[in-house]
């Protein structure tokens, strides 16, 4: 993968493509998280999306290299 990507005129990192589509996954495991009720289970719900969230993006990130 390429280190920049093109979109239109603007040279856009890769990391931050890799970022929003991190997001778009935690938003779609926050809600299945929530649906299935695995947050009555963790402590700090907020603490655990963040460290779901860096397990995603790190996964990802890996992907560029």
């Amino acid at each position: 993968m390429p280190r920049e990507i093109a979109i239109g005129d603007a040279l856009v990192p890769g990391l931050f493509v890799l970022f929003v589509v991190s997001l778009a996954l935690l938003w779609l495991l926050d809600w299945a998280a929530g649906r299935f009720g695995i947050y009555r289970l963790v402590w700090h719900p907020p603490l655990f999306r963040l460290a779901l969230f860096v397990c995603v993006f790190g996964a990802l990130a890996l992907t560029l290299f």
